[in-house]
This record gives structure tokens, sequence and C-alpha cells, in this order.
């Protein structure tokens, strides 16, 4: 576990954005011989294992062997994370300092940004002779600050946290009136041509920390320990099941865009992989399983007031199989994944939230609006999530590995009233 743990440190490191997300889990993928495919080309496969990626952000891979059975295993996770997204015509000069005009980017945590390094991440179109060339960045050291109210000059800094997010979370990034976003992005990344536009976000660039052996410390936990929990275990299987593992962008603001799990990414690559095999789409979907992977929230130390009464558990009690009236898990799925995690040898409870408090939605619930088929929703217990730095348990994402990891090994039949798990 120690070094599942290590090798999920990195990962968090180098996911400071979808777009390094997806180049990183890239790079994984063909260490382990897998191959990238074009969305846009006629495929013509009959076996191997490969990968599709759309703007840059979302991957769906799979694994496909000559004689393959009739039913898709799925997992899906969201590789974005609350953060800043920087507006076009970013630079503005006020009160002295440069500072560059951002929105909030899901639903952050306001305070957790202020007074934290922010480094920037994302991706560039740079222009040349006419010719557009897009380019995935990180600046990976200190570029931005948001500077918070000292408590001199603000008495009710501890009494109300009421922040303006037009208004008190705009970064400062130089004295300088005559320096500007572009001038900065020219310098550290040693480029030449005009940027022509640009997706970036800023990210918080502390290191993540263990402490005590039993928590990891981190930016960007929600939800780069599912994603990589996932991506172990699909790694780890290559068997005669068609395993998927998809990774969306877009999570954090709804899932509703070209490459987001409301999107037709997902089912237009199951048509394929249909039509390669000579499978009947919906017979196959109909002995299929999909599972959402991500995060939710454990009992609070200080506030067991916003819990469940019976479900919401504590960190490191493993994985949680969520139940909201918003979600996908029905007594079916659930009954099935409990069997895996009794295989796995991994504690798994339920989770759902408080009648009064809104529960969010899911990458699954987001799919199934493009395609029907058997769905379940898991997750890990965290605390202080969307802010800049969160919480979770070391036990519980090694837990959700050996998981999935048995999920992508088993083979199952919906038959009459059976589940029959082979």
């Amino acid at each position: 576990m120690n070094n599942f743990n290590q090798e999920l440190i990195k990962f968090i490191k180098k996911g400071t954005c979808s777009f390094t997300s997806a180049q990183n889990i890239k790079d994984i993928l063909i260490k382990n011989g897998y191959i990238e495919l074009d969305e846009k080309e006629v495929w013509n496969l009959t076996k191997g294992k490969y990968f599709v990626i759309r703007n840059d952000a979302s991957i769906i891979a799979f694994n496909l062997k000559d004689k393959v059975q009739k039913q898709f295993k799925i997992v899906c996770t969201h590789n974005d994370t609350p953060s800043f997204l920087i507006k076009p015509n970013p630079d503005y000069y006020e009160n002295g300092y440069l500072k560059l005009n951002i929105a909030p980017y899901g639903g952050i945590l306001n305070y957790g940004f202020m007074d934290r390094p922010l480094s920037i991440a994302g991706r560039i179109i740079k222009e040349k002779n006419n010719i557009l060339e897009k380019q995935i960045i990180d600046l990976k050291e200190l570029v931005a600050i948001i500077p918070s109210v000292a408590i001199h000059q603000n008495d009710q800094a501890n009494s109300n946290l009421d922040l303006n997010t037009e208004i008190d979370l705009m970064p400062i990034i130089s004295l300088n009136k005559n320096y500007s976003l572009e001038k900065l992005l020219q310098d550290k990344l040693k480029i030449k041509e005009h940027i022509k536009d640009f997706d970036l976000f800023l990210y918080n660039l502390e290191e993540p920390h263990i402490l005590n052996n039993e928590f990891l410390v981190a930016p960007r936990i929600d939800n780069l320990t599912c994603t990589y929990a996932a991506l172990k275990a699909f790694i780890n299987n290559f068997n005669d099941g068609i395993n998927i593992l998809a990774i969306f962008n877009s999570e954090e603001v709804g899932s509703n865009t070209y490459e987001g799990a409301d999107s037709n990414i997902l089912i237009d690559i199951i048509k394929k992989i249909c039509k390669l095999k000579k499978l009947d789409l919906a017979s196959s979907l109909a002995n299929s399983v999909i599972i959402s992977a991500d995060n939710t929230h454990a009992r609070h130390p200080n506030h067991d007031d916003k819990s469940d009464h019976t479900n919401t558990p504590l960190l490191n009690e493993g994985i949680l199989i969520m139940r909201e009236m918003n979600g996908t898990t029905n007594a079916i799925t659930s009954a099935l994944f409990k069997n895996i995690c009794r295989k796995s040898k991994v504690k798994c409870s339920y989770y759902t939230s408080r009648n009064d408090l809104a529960s969010g939605s899911t990458q699954a619930g987001a799919s199934l609006k493009h395609l029907s088929i058997n769905s379940l929703d898991i997750g890990l217990a965290m605390l202080a999530m969307h802010s800049s730095l969160e919480l979770i348990g070391l036990k519980d994402t090694y837990s959700l590995y050996k998981a999935l990891n048995n999920f992508y090994k088993i083979s199952y039949e919906f038959k009459d009233n059976k589940i029959i798990i082979k």
C-alpha cells in the first residue's frame, strides 16, 4: 500500500488541471502498451489495448480480445477539479497591482484558496504564419496569489466569511502595469508566438503530505484519488471482458460539454466496439454495468450536525455505496458490488446525505442520458471537499483499487431474477 500511495501522490502532483491530468494518463497508458485512436477515423481492430482523447481533456480507454464476452464493464471518474478559470482579457491594473480576471470553476470553497501559492496550467493556442497550434502547459512555479484582508482591517474576518468572488478573489501577479499574462507565459515557456487564445486555470502549488500514516492531505483529492485507483485497476486487467475506463472532464461544471459525461463520447465508442465485434448494442448494454467513482463527505470531527443519522462514515472505513435520491444505484447493483467488496476483502458501507442538504450528480447519471445500463454510484469519504487542500484516509483509495480490480476481473450475467457471478 505504501508504494501505491507514493504513486498516487505523484499522480496528483502531475494532474494540475484536466488537460495536464489527461496528458499524464495518456503517458501512463502508452507506457502500458495502449495505442491512441482518432475518433474521426474508421477503426479496423480485432484485438488490443486502445484509448481515445477528446478535446485534450477526457479519455476513454478499452481492451479487446479476439473473442469477447457480450458485456461492458465500465468505470467512470472525472479529472477536473474546483479551481479558478482565467477569463479572456485577463489583465487589469488596479490600486497599484496587476491582477488577473478570473471566475470560480466549480463550487469552490472560496476562503480555502486565499494566501496560497498559485501556479497556472491548461492549454494555449499559439499562432504563427497563419497556423494555430495547441500546447498543454504547466508553469509549475508560483506566479500568483490571492491576499486576504488582515484581521486589523477587517474585524469581521473571523465571524463573517462572505467573500465576493468579483472583488475578494482576484489574484495579483505583478506591480508592473505594463506586464501581462501573455508576457508571463512567453517568458516562462520561452516562446515568441502570439497566444491567440487559452483554457487556463490557477491551481494550488502546495505539495501533498501524509499525516500520521493515516491521512493524505493534498490539493485535487476530488477526484484524482478515484481516478488513479480506477486507472491502476483497469491497466491490471486485460481479459475477455470488454473493460472500459472513462475519465471525463467538466464534472465540476455540470458535464454538459463536448467531452463531458453528458456528451456522446462514451456511447459513440461503445457503438464502434459493437460494430467491430459484431455485438448487438441493446442486449450487450442490458448485461453490462457502469460504476461511477467519485468522492463524498466523511463525518466531520466538529460538525456532526452536517451528517445523515445512519449513513455517514468516518475516514478509512472503506468504499461508500451512494444511495441518493438523484443517484443511479439500486438494490441489484448495490448487492453486486457488496459481493465484489467481500471477495476483495475490503470494507464497504452506505452513504446518504441529510435530507436538508443538497447532494451532487454523478458521472454515471450524466452518461445514462445517452445509454441505458445497470448503474452504481460509489465513492470515498473525505473532508474539506472543494477547498484548495483536501483530506482523505490513506487506506480508502487502496481499497477502491482492490475492489475495482476485481470488478474488471469477474464476469456476471443478469438472467431472470438472478445475477450469476462467474
